[in-house]
C-alpha cells in the first residue's frame, strides 16, 4: 500500500485557461488523461489524498468522472468544493473521507495537508511541511511559501506524486540550502 497526493484536478472544467496550460486541446482530453495517469499510478488499496478542487461544471455530471479513479481517496476540500459537491463526494464508493485539513507524519516529518499553501513553522529542528495545491503553479517549491510542497496537477503533469518522492525532493532541497 502506498500514499499519494494530487490536487486541482478540475475534472470537467471546460475552460481553456485550465486545460490548455496543461497541454490539452479540450476538457475531455484533459479528463481522460488525468484518469489514465491516476489509474496507471494508484493501486486500488493505495491511499490518495486529493487536496481540493476535484470537479467543476455540472456537479452531477462531473462526479461520474471522479468515480472512475482508483484508490482510497481522502478529500481535502478546496475553494471550488461547494457544500453540494462535498455531499456528492461522500456518496462516492472510492472516497473514504472529506475534511478541510489533515496531518500525517512520515519519517519524522510532519505534513500539514491543505488545499491552500500555508506557513506552518519557523522551527528548523522540527519542520512541518505543508502539502497543498490551489495556485496552479508548475513549480513544486514556490519561493513565497516556506516549507510548502505543491501537488497540483499543473506541477506534476496531471499525475499523483508519492509521499516517498515528496520526502526525497524535500531532503534534496534541504541539502542544497
Amino acid at each position: 500500500m502506498s500514499i499519494w497526493f494530487i490536487s486541482d484536478l478540475h475534472l470537467n472544467h471546460n475552460k481553456d485557461f485550465v486545460y490548455k496550460p496543461r497541454g490539452f486541446d479540450n476538457v475531455i482530453d484533459m479528463n481522460m488523461a488525468i484518469i489514465e495517469r491516476w489509474n496507471n499510478t494508484v493501486e486500488l488499496d493505495d491511499d490518495i489524498y486529493c487536496l481540493g478542487d476535484l470537479i467543476m461544471g455540472k456537479s452531477e455530471e462531473s462526479i461520474e468522472w471522479l468515480k472512475l479513479l482508483a484508490g482510497r481517496i481522502h478529500v481535502i476540500a478546496g475553494n471550488h468544493d461547494t457544500d453540494n459537491r462535498i455531499e456528492l463526494y461522500k456518496q462516492c464508493p472510492n472516497i473514504v473521507d472529506v475534511k478541510f485539513a489533515d496531518r500525517i507524519k512520515y519519517k519524522k516529518i510532519v505534513f500539514f495537508l491543505s488545499h491552500y499553501p500555508t506557513i506552518t513553522t519557523n522551527q528548523q529542528d522540527k519542520p512541518v511541511w505543508c502539502i497543498s495545491g490551489h495556485t496552479h503553479s508548475p513549480d513544486v517549491f514556490q519561493e513565497f511559501y516556506m516549507n510548502n510542497y505543491n501537488v497540483a496537477c499543473d506541477a506534476h503533469n496531471c499525475t499523483p506524486v508519492s509521499i516517498e518522492q515528496i520526502y526525497k525532493e524535500i531532503k534534496e532541497r534541504k541539502a542544497t540550502e
